[in-house]
């Protein structure tokens, strides 16, 4: 395992920050449909759900970690050898990558529907592409500083989910449990596009100084998550009627066009065009991700790695043209991320697990 230099390295609490601008992105403007598809709504027992099923794989996911003293690259060697181990790294690098394309043309689709139809997305994602390269050119560092700026400058937007309560329906919260075990399950499982990206830990945290001592920074990420999920779901829940909710696809967009302000009147434009910030992040640390991963894995630069991976994501993201291919590639995100989260981490913990044991009875 290589060692990474001191200055490279970033302090424990940064996870929070990581953790949290990853997770956070263009799912929170409008998994609300997503999920009340199937929980209705019962759907904000879903995101607590889908919440602490979060926090028990970050919690295996630092036992796998913390044993190591490396990141995913490592362990996928150490538990299934060069071969086999190297296809399931090659597969969470071309997976990283299908986050940030999907990411970014699902924004690119929010600013065409709800700004500029003819906004062109071939140019906004080759900027976007220029200013990625920079600031992963920076290290891990300059990542860890977009994260951090990603949450603090847009914290305002949080505060305006209150401003459609004076619209709000409270007894849409009840009868509680109206929906099965099975629904409330399917909604949960609904989640993961909108919660997954904490999995890139799996290879930063080899960045972290005392990296064991990170764990609960990287928990109250998740709860900060989990809690700001679940306000815009209860939010939505008692703004919008059973009916709405099925087929309004931005229902946070939405709810901002109820904001009243003297000086402004459109207020879904400042929270889209402020949204980029908060999605800056999940395309940098995705992609630094990525290239990270090539440069472990082919013993490259990561800057040659990221000029290779770049104009592949740019290309991939304006290949997909219509409302249906976005919402395909979505959902094939969302199954393998599942798969990859909910069923491969546990698997390789259970694996780790063991070996360990072995390796102490020797």
């Amino acid at each position: 395992m290589e060692r990474i230099k001191e200055s490279f390295l970033v302090s424990p609490f940064f996870v929070f920050f990581l953790i949290h601008s990853m997770q956070v992105g263009v799912g929170m403007l409008g998994f609300q449909r997503i999920i009340a598809k199937s929980a209705g709504y019962d759907s904000w027992i879903s995101v607590i759900l889908s919440g602490i099923a979060v926090h028990i794989i970050v919690w295996m996911m630092y036992k796998i970690l913390n044993h190591s003293k490396g990141d995913i690259i490592e362990v996928h060697k150490e538990v299934f050898g060069k071969w086999i181990g190297g296809f399931f790294s090659l597969l969470f690098i071309v997976y990283l990558m299908a986050l940030a394309v999907t990411v970014l043309r699902t924004y690119i689709e929010v600013v065409q529907v709800w700004m500029f139809p003819e906004f062109n997305g071939w140019v906004f994602g080759f900027y976007t592409m220029i200013l990625t390269y920079y600031i992963i050119s920076g290290g891990f560092r300059a990542v860890t500083g977009i994260s951090f700026f990603s949450i603090v400058l847009p914290g305002y937007i949080i505060l305006l989910v209150f401003f459609p309560l004076d619209y709000a329906h409270v007894r849409n919260l009840v009868p509680i449990m109206n929906h099965s075990l099975t629904e409330i399950a399917q909604g949960t499982k609904d989640m993961t596009l909108s919660i997954m990206g904490f999995e890139t830990l799996l290879l930063f945290y080899p960045f972290i100084k005392n990296p064991e001592k990170s764990q609960k920074w990287a928990h109250l990420g998740v709860l900060a998550t989990t809690g700001l999920y679940l306000v815009a779901a209860v939010t939505a829940i008692m703004y919008f009627s059973a009916d709405q909710m099925d087929k309004i696809i931005w229902a946070t967009l939405t709810m901002f066009k109820s904001i009243n302000m003297p000086f402004v009147e459109r207020f879904e434009y400042v929270g889209i065009a402020s949204w980029f910030l908060v999605i800056l992040p999940n395309i940098c640390i995705a992609l630094w991700g990525a290239s990270r991963g090539m440069k472990r894995m082919f013993s490259i630069q990561q800057r040659k790695a990221l000029l290779f991976i770049l104009p592949m994501v740019l290309i991939a993201s304006v290949f997909i043209k219509t409302r249906q291919n976005i919402d395909m590639v979505s959902n094939y995100l969302s199954k393998f991320g599942f798969y990859y989260i909910f069923v491969f981490i546990p698997i390789l913990f259970v694996i780790t697990l063991v070996i360990r044991k072995l390796r102490e009875k020797k």
